[in-house]
């Protein structure tokens, strides 16, 4: 989508731990994805709020997909530096896909980029 910046996840083939995952994840390299928004901290806030399917919670291991925005979450006490760092910088969003229809995480998705 032309609102991401940048995309992170192992399985696709030009990620840096795109080896790492072949190596240790013959079965895939699972369900967690982190984007980069281009309109920055505001926009990655915006985007998540705007997510309705997707539960903006922190919890681990659950089935259903989640949306999280790092820099204004778990790591807002940090400075700007420690959060790009910790990989968590303000324009960072992490979603975990859960097992719902692949088309309502889609549409879900495209009508937080819409409606941004």
């Amino acid at each position: 989508h032309k609102a991401v910046s940048a995309v992170n996840y192992p399985g696709l083939p030009n990620d840096p731990a795109h080896a790492l995952a072949e190596a240790y994840c013959p079965r895939g390299a699972g369900a967690l994805i982190t984007c980069q928004l281009a309109g920055g901290y505001e926009a990655a806030v915006s985007f998540v709020q705007r997510l309705r399917l997707f539960s903006s919670l922190s919890e681990v291991g659950d089935t259903r997909s989640r949306a999280s925005h790092p820099a204004s979450t778990t790591h807002r006490h940090l400075s700007d530096v420690e959060k790009t760092a910790a990989i968590a910088g303000p324009d960072l969003i992490r979603l975990s896909i859960g097992i719902e229809d692949v088309a309502d995480i889609i549409a879900d998705l495209d009508q937080a980029f819409a409606t941004g």
